[in-house]
C-alpha cells in the first residue's frame, strides 16, 4: 500500500503533546503499579459507597490476593482468571493482584447469561474466577462444562468494612432479594482469600512487554465473541498515549474522576482504571449508574474534575433537572467513546457544564484508544478527533488502497496499542489485518485536511436503499434533535423494491409525539430516500453494558416487513 508520508494531524496537536510515546516506558503493568503504589501512597485511589481505598492499601491488598493465587491455589504465570464484577473496590484489588502474579485476566460482563459465560470461559480456558454472589447461580449452571477449578465469591458490601458491610450485604440478599440461591461448595470467599494471602509473599514473576495481560472479549455485535489478545506493552502504550494527551489540562495528584462506565469494559479499564492510576487520581466508582437518584447524589458530593461516558449516559444526565443544577466549576475534561456523540447532546452538555465533550474512538482490539479530540477547548464537534501519539490512521477502499483526503472508506490503524490477534482464532486474526499489516476497524470514516476524523458508521450496519448508502448514525443524529425524542436507533429492514428501507425505534421524551409528526420532521430534514418508512415507539432500547444502543437486537425478527 502506497501511504502518504505527511501526517496532517501532527500540526494540530496541542503544543505540549509530543508526536510519539515510548511504549516500553514500563516493561509491564506490574512495574507501573509498583511505581504508583509508592509514589501516591498517601492518596486515595478508589472510593465506592463512601469507603475509600488508598494507593498504599491497594498495593498491599492486591499483593495479598496475588500471593493467594500463587501460593494457595497454585496458579502460575499465563494462567487465565475471569473477573466478573461490577464497579466495586473488589475489582482493582483482584485485577491488579492477578496481573502482578503474571496471570492473564479475562474481564467478564456480570450480566452475561449462562450461555454467554460458558462460551467465554471455555474459549479462554480460565482456571479460576472471581464472581459477585448475585450472579453465582449462572456459574453453577455451566461450571462443569468449563476448566474452572477455583471459584472466589464476593458480596457487594464485602470491602466496606464493619457494620456497613453487614448491613449492605443483608439488604442486598434479604430485602432486595438480589442474590438467587446457588450451590458452589468449592467456592471460597474473597475476604477469606485476602486473609490467607497476608501470610504469603507475592513472588512477582518476570513479565515481558510481549506477554499477554488481558483477553478482552469483543461484544459479539458481528458474530461470536472473540478474545482480543492485549499485551502488557499494548496497554502500557495506550496509558502513555492517553496520559500525555490528558496532561494538557490534568495534573498529577489533583484529579477526581467519575467512573460510571464498568471497569470490565475496555474503555473504563484502560482510561479510568489504568490511565488515572498513573496520574494519582481518585476514582469514584459508580456501581449502578441506572440508579439516577444515587448517581446524582455522588456527583453532588464529589468535586469531580473528569468524567467519562457514552452518548446515552450524557443524554440521560441532561434530562435530569438535578444534574443541570450541579457545580461544574472543577470540571476539566469530559471524555466520550463507545458510540457516536449526537450533536444535540454535545451542544447541550457544553451549554450546561461549560466544558465540551472530547469524543474519542477506538476498539477492544486497540486497547482501545486510537483517536481523541482536543481537550483545550478546541474540540471539533461531530468528529472523533486526531490520532493519538505514535498512531497512524488511513482511510482505505475495498481494495486496501488509501483514498484521497475527504473521501469515505474503512478506517485502518497502526500503533503500539493494536492487538496481535484473537485468542486461538488464526483465520479471524489474519482477516483482521490488511496484507500490509494495517488493522481493519470495520468502521467507515472520513479524514479532513487537518487530520480530524469523522465516523460515518459501522461498515456492516450500512443501510442499502436502492443502491444508496444510508448510515444509521446520520439518521439517529437528525432524529435525536427533535425536542420530543429521548433516544433513537435506526436500522434497515428488507424491502422488495429498494433492497432495504429505513426503520427507526424511538423512546419518547414527550408522550404527545406521534409517528406522523416525526415523519414530517424527517421529510423536512432528510433527503427522501433517508426518511424512515417505519417508526416504532418503544419504552426502552436494547443497550450494551456501557449503554451503546444495540442495533443488531433491534434487527432481530425483522426478516420481513
Amino acid at each position: 500500500m502506497n501511504v502518504k508520508e505527511e501526517l496532517p494531524w501532527l500540526e494540530n496537536y496541542p503544543d505540549s503533546v509530543p508526536k510519539d510515546i515510548n511504549p516500553h516506558e514500563y516493561e509491564s503493568l506490574a512495574e507501573l503499579f509498583e511505581e504508583c503504589f509508592s509514589k501516591y501512597s498517601d492518596l486515595t485511589a478508589y472510593e465506592c459507597m463512601g469507603k475509600s481505598l488508598s494507593f498504599k492499601e491497594l498495593g498491599e491488598q492486591s499483593a495479598h490476593f496475588g500471593a493467594f493465587l500463587q501460593q494457595e491455589l497454585g496458579l502460575r504465570k499465563g494462567d487465565r482468571i475471569a473477573i466478573q464484577l461490577p464497579n466495586l473496590l473488589q475489582y482493582p484489588i483482584v485485577a491488579f493482584g492477578a496481573l502482578r502474579a503474571g496471570l492473564i485476566i479475562v474481564n467478564t460482563n456480570p450480566l452475561y447469561t449462562a450461555r454467554e459465560m460458558e462460551h467465554q470461559f471455555k474459549d479462554s480456558g480460565v482456571k479460576a474466577i472471581v464472581i459477585l454472589a448475585n450472579f453465582a447461580c449462572n456459574l453453577e449452571k455451566i461450571i462443569d462444562k468449563t476448566a474452572i477449578e477455583h471459584v472466589i465469591i464476593t458480596e457487594i458490601g464485602d470491602r466496606l468494612g464493619g457494620l456497613k458491610k453487614t448491613i449492605v450485604n443483608f439488604v442486598v440478599k434479604n430485602i432486595k432479594k438480589m442474590v438467587p440461591t446457588y450451590h458452589l461448595p468449592q467456592a471460597i470467599k474473597l475476604n477469606d482469600a485476602l486473609s490467607k494471602g497476608r501470610s504469603y509473599t507475592l513472588k512477582q514473576p518476570e513479565i515481558k512487554g510481549s506477554d499477554t495481560a488481558c483477553l478482552q472479549y469483543t461484544g459479539g455485535t458481528t458474530g461470536i465473541s472473540k478474545g482480543a489478545i492485549l499485551s502488557h506493552t499494548n496497554l502500557v502504550a495506550n496509558i502513555e498515549q492517553m496520559v500525555i494527551w490528558m496532561k494538557v489540562r490534568l495534573n498529577e495528584r489533583e484529579e477526581v474522576i467519575i467512573t460510571a462506565l464498568p471497569l470490565y469494559h475496555i474503555y473504563a479499564f484502560t482510561v479510568n482504571c489504568l490511565g488515572m492510576l498513573k496520574l494519582g487520581a481518585k476514582n469514584i466508582l459508580i456501581t449502578n449508574p441506572r440508579d439516577m437518584k444515587s448517581f446524582l447524589k455522588d456527583l453532588k458530593k464529589y468535586p469531580f474534575t473528569v468524567i467519562t461516558g457514552v452518548n446515552t449516559l450524557y443524554n440521560a444526565l441532561l434530562n435530569q433537572t438535578e444534574f443541570t443544577k450541579l457545580d461544574f466549576s472543577h470540571l476539566k475534561v469530559v471524555s466520550a467513546g463507545g458510540m457516536a456523540v449526537q450533536k444535540v447532546v454535545a451542544e447541550k452538555f457544553k451549554q450546561v457544564t461549560g466544558i465540551g465533550i472530547a469524543e474519542g474512538y477506538g476498539l477492544t482490539e486497540t486497547s482501545p484508544v486510537l483517536t481523541t479530540n482536543r481537550i483545550d477547548g478546541k474540540e471539533r464537534i461531530g468528529t472523533i478527533g486526531l490520532p493519538v501519539p505514535s498512531t497512524k490512521l488511513i482511510i482505505a477502499d475495498d481494495n486496501e488502497q488509501e483514498v484521497p483526503i475527504g473521501e469515505a472508506g474503512e478506517i485502518y490503524a497502526k500503533g503500539p496499542q493494536v492487538m496481535s490477534g484473537y485468542w486461538e482464532k488464526e483465520e479471524e486474526s489474519k482477516n483482521a489485518f490488511s496484507k500490509d499489516g494495517w488493522f481493519k476497524t470495520g468502521d467507515i470514516g472520513i479524514m479532513d485536511n487537518d487530520g480530524f476524523v469523522k465516523i460515518i458508521d459501522r461498515k456492516k450496519e450500512m443501510i442499502n436503499v436502492s443502491g444508496f448508502n444510508v448510515y444509521p448514525n446520520d439518521i439517529e443524529d437528525t432524529v435525536a434533535a427533535h425536542p420530543k425524542v429521548m433516544e433513537v436507533g435506526a436500522i434497515g429492514v428488507p424491502d422488495e423494491k429498494s433492497t432495504e428501507v429505513v426503520k427507526i425505534c424511538v423512546v419518547k421524551k414527550d408522550p404527545s409525539l406521534t409517528a406522523q409528526e416525526l415523519k414530517e420532521y424527517c421529510k423536512e430534514n432528510m433527503t427522501p430516500y433517508k426518511v424512515p418508512k417505519f417508526i416504532e415507539f418503544r419504552d426502552e432500547l436494547p443497550k450494551s453494558n456501557v449503554g451503546k444502543i444495540l442495533r443488531r437486537l433491534l434487527k432481530e425478527g425483522e426478516t420481513k416487513v
